[in-house]
């Protein structure tokens, strides 16, 4: 079974557990999840082997009992003392394809109660990955990311998908540290691997760029990017963060190259816009704000992105912007709801002496039609402002 589907045997007893994401999580990853290490804490107890012997409830349909003969106590309650097997209060049938199985138990009134099992191939090492990384909750981030990295190529696929839900899990800081010690030739070899899951595409590619040497790693991965199953592949955007991280001059130039080539897919351009808000969020050390707003203001004359790009310039306070974007709102091509009303809320966010969009703003509140929609956007932006933290001592 995959990782992070519950063995269905045991769905009955599945708990449910919310990940929140971090805030300034790996921001090429897939979202936020739930690893198996992020269960260590939940479970009383987690042991690998193998089922035998499942006996059916013959009085309640889909209950029973399965035994467990343990192989590997990943993770020792008192409740295992002296036991070699125990029985599951689940009914798990036997499958064609012999399994072995990775369980975590809580126990509850004295009792046994597994809520989740993976089911991995017979020689799987799950059970000393996982103690290996239980071995490593002392140390920090990038010294564990590190070794959840040494398993991103694990035959076992769920060793494989829980390692790179790590990276998914962790904060970008943490994944730069991690990064800068790695082995480029290493991360570019598995990049090109054709078994390499494109999901991964995009943090492979920030690893480069914080590992590899300039230029020569840079051309390098410019080449993989190139090739047009790449380009429209999941990850496009932390490729080219990698190249740019690389080869900064470069590197902005193709994506710059990207975002004004109205031929590019949506999906290409978007990914170069994407790779703009990851530099001024993160990484202002290499590329300037003022060349990353230059390189997104060709997606305003691009009707079929250009909201995207003016709700990024109303977040960055670019109200140097005002006017150009007061004269898009007129434009046929623009005559789109969403595209106007991505410029009223900009213009609606801009400071009160800015006298383009207040003259703007009188303009649409003269307009029945248009007055409506400033009212609208002026309550979703006050829903947007922050709420004030109340303080830890009020009752």
């Amino acid at each position: 079974m995959s990782l992070g589907k519950p063995l269905a045997a045991l769905a009955a007893g599945i708990a449910l557990v919310l990940v929140p994401t971090a805030a300034v999580a790996c921001p090429f990853c897939p979202s936020a999840g739930q690893t198996l290490l992020g269960e260590v804490n939940q479970a009383h107890l987690i042991v690998f082997g193998t089922l035998t012997n499942a006996q059916r409830d013959p009085n309640e349909f889909g209950k029973g009992t399965t035994d467990m003969e343990i192989e590997v106590i990943v993770k020792d309650h008192q409740f295992l003392k002296g036991k070699k097997k125990i029985t599951l209060p689940r009914y798990v049938p036997d499958t064609k394809d012999k399994s072995k199985y990775l369980v975590f138990c809580e126990i509850y009134k004295g009792e046994l109660d597994p809520y989740r099992g993976e089911a991995v191939p017979t020689d799987s090492k799950i059970a000393e990955y996982l103690k290996g990384a239980i071995d490593l909750k002392d140390k920090d981030m990038p010294a564990r990311l590190h070794y959840f990295f040494k398993h991103f190529d694990a035959a076992d696929w769920a060793i494989a998908a829980d390692a790179f839900q790590e990276f998914s899990n962790a904060e970008y800081k943490d994944v730069r540290a991690a990064g800068a010690k790695m082995n480029p030739d290493q991360v570019l070899k598995m990049l090109k691997d054709p078994n390499t899951s494109i999901a991964r595409y995009g943090l492979l590619g920030l690893l480069l760029g914080h590992c590899g040497k300039g230029e020569t790693h840079g051309k390098a991965l410019k080449e993989f990017i190139d090739d047009p199953k790449v380009k429209q592949a999941t990850g496009l955007d932390g490729l080219l963060a990698g190249y740019v991280l690389l080869d900064p001059k470069d590197g902005l130039a193709y994506v710059a190259g990207l975002i004004k080539d109205t031929k590019e897919d949506f999906l290409v351009r978007y990914a170069a816009l994407r790779n703009m808000r990851f530099f001024w969020e993160y990484r202002d050390d290499v590329l300037k704000k003022a060349a990353i707003v230059d390189a997104i203001k060709p997606l305003l004359d691009q009707p079929d992105i250009v909201d995207l790009a003016v709700e990024d310039l109303r977040k960055w306070q670019q109200w140097d912007q005002t006017a150009k974007l007061v004269q898009l709102f007129d434009k046929p091509s623009h005559d789109v709801s969403i595209i106007q009303r991505s410029i009223i809320k900009f213009a609606l966010s801009a400071p009160a002496d800015n006298k383009v969009a207040a003259d703007f703003l009188a303009r649409m509140r003269a307009d029945e039609k248009q007055a409506e929609r400033v009212r609208d956007l002026e309550q979703l932006l006050e829903l947007e402002k922050p709420r004030p933290v109340e303080p830890k001592d009020k009752k």
